[in-house]
């Protein structure tokens, strides 16, 4: 059984669909203590250190695993590359090296260098790869002993997941998963029943909403935001939306918030992780706002699954 870490945990969907594939997680590193712990929760068999990457020692990772992982994997902060953040830096040299968040991408690079996997797979939003900074963390790899890197752009629905979402993962072996039938709305929540602590399913509570934004949310019709704001040079972007039952949901966020196709409520916790391919005895804890965040900043369950496969291809293939 092929071992991995997950050096940016976050709430483990990434791991997830590793594990689905049989690899063995052995560990996650995730700087917020809370999220750490739903993290704990969710891998039982795993250690889950809440410390900050930044003061994580390659040479303790080993002492604790007792020998080197077979795959190193993470999603380092995308807020310092993001195109939807509106104060991204110009300079793309200030946002891997002086963005306070863009610089641990450099620590997943230096661990991985240390660690030396036979696989690594670091997932990022495509403005990773804007003005130059492709090329940049090409050197940076190549500094650490990985002269072959890939940057391979996936959309999260084009692999099962019911929601879309475009991600390049860079690693030091092509990752190209098959195509799979695209899943729509309806089909991800139709099985739920109403939001009601009484059924017993986590995350699963109704999101208050008051009677001023009900009333406007009333009149929404399929695919209609509630709210427009403006991104990275301008972008207008688009936010409380009502789904429309018979097609992808847009891009889950830690911000965003969805309006149930045929009902005038917010979508809850739980719904929006069906929409990320969660299965629901994937637990979220603290509170609401954070349960969110933990979900919208997620690599989808169905996406990591799809990688996990090609990895397992490549691992089998060279033993």
């Amino acid at each position: 059984m092929f071992r991995l870490i997950d050096l940016f945990a976050g709430a483990g969907g990434f791991s997830r669909g590793f594990r689905e594939e049989g690899f063995r997680v052995e560990l996650g590193i995730e700087s917020m203590s809370v999220i750490a712990e739903t993290y704990a929760a969710n891998f039982p068999e795993a250690t889950a250190l809440a410390v900050d990457i930044r003061e994580v020692h390659s040479a303790e990772i080993i002492r604790l695993l007792g020998r080197r992982p077979d795959i190193v994997i993470g999603g380092p902060p995308c807020e310092g590359f993001t195109r939807a953040n509106p104060r991204r830096r110009k300079d793309p040299y200030e946002r891997l090296y002086d963005d306070p968040l863009g610089s641990l991408v450099l620590h997943f690079i230096r661990i991985v260098g240390d660690l030396e996997p036979k696989v690594f797979v670091m997932e990022n939003v495509p403005g990773i790869m804007d003005d130059g900074l492709d090329t940049i963390l090409r050197r940076e790899f190549a500094e650490v002993g990985y002269s072959k890197i890939y940057f391979n752009i996936l959309r999260a629905e084009e692999h099962g997941t019911p929601s879309q979402r475009t991600r390049v993962f860079i690693s030091n072996i092509p990752i190209n998963p098959p195509k799979q039938r695209k899943v729509v709305v309806y089909e991800a929540l139709k099985d739920l029943p109403p939001p009601d602590p009484y059924y017993g399913i986590p995350n699963h509570e109704p999101v208050p909403l008051g009677p001023r934004r009900l009333k406007r949310i009333s009149k929404l019709k399929w695919g209609e935001p509630l709210v427009r704001y403006r991104g990275y040079e301008g972008r207008v972007l688009q936010n409380v939306i009502r789904l429309h039952p018979y097609r992808v949901a847009p891009t889950v966020m830690g911000s965003s918030r969805f309006i149930h196709p045929f009902e005038d409520r917010l979508l809850t916790v739980r719904e929006q992780a069906r929409l990320m391919g969660f299965p629901d005895d994937h637990v979220f804890l603290g509170g609401r706002d954070l349960q969110f965040n933990q979900v919208g900043e997620a690599v989808p369950v169905p996406l990591a699954r799809a990688i996990a496969k090609e990895v397992k291809k490549y691992l089998t293939s060279e033993s």
